[in-house]
């Protein structure tokens, strides 16, 4: 079985592919696609929703069957913010990384004077699988819960990782290797929720 994973981003694709590829499903990104589609308008308020545009919207131009995630960093304390905005949450930076960086710091910003018992917050991901015809195969969600730390710290993964401290693991998602972090993480566990009924 072959899926399109709607995303250009190589560590969200490594880590979809690490846990599907082991079962016999083949995944790729959109760069290894011969030419480039237009990008499906992610203008719903919730990540279900906005999975679900990209889906089907990829699947509809590509003709392959497509998976498609939005996720994003909920904090109590900000009343779920960043929430489906997590990406450009600060609305600086040309690339990922900078736009990683000014994220991070405006968040720190926000969450200064936030005690360590309020901080609580969590990684959210909605998966959606659609055909070419526009049929929703599957569709799931996972949640990864922690706090938010006062300084970053690790080195792996992307986004929010090294803010996010998972008190049962007594580190960062940051922290964590990829197996560590694809067994317990948002979209780890989204995906391991939809994978059962990918192979129906």
């Amino acid at each position: 079985m072959h899926i399109l994973l709607a995303t250009s981003n190589q560590h969200k694709l490594v880590e979809v592919r690490d846990i599907l590829e082991p079962i016999g499903i083949n995944v790729t990104g959109l760069d290894s696609l011969e030419k480039t589609y237009a990008e499906p308008t992610e203008d719903a308020d919730t990540f279900k929703g906005n999975a679900r545009l990209k889906a089907i919207g990829y699947a509809q131009a590509t003709g392959l069957r497509c998976m498609a995630d939005d996720s994003g960093l909920e904090v109590d304390a900000l009343e779920g913010r960043p929430g489906v905005l997590s990406a450009r949450f600060s609305g600086k930076g040309e690339t990922r990384e900078e736009r990683d960086q000014a994220n991070n710091l405006l968040l720190l910003e926000l969450m200064k004077d936030i005690p360590a018992k309020k901080r609580t917050a969590r990684f959210a991901c909605a998966l959606c699988v659609a055909d070419p015809d526009g049929t929703i195969v599957a569709e799931s969600t996972g949640a990864f819960e922690g706090v938010i730390g006062f300084t970053p710290c690790g080195e792996h993964g992307f986004g929010y990782d090294s803010l996010l401290f998972v008190p049962s693991a007594n580190k960062t998602s940051a922290e964590m290797e990829p197996e560590e972090k694809n067994a317990q993480s948002h979209r780890g566990v989204a995906v391991l929720n939809i994978t059962p009924k990918l192979l129906q």
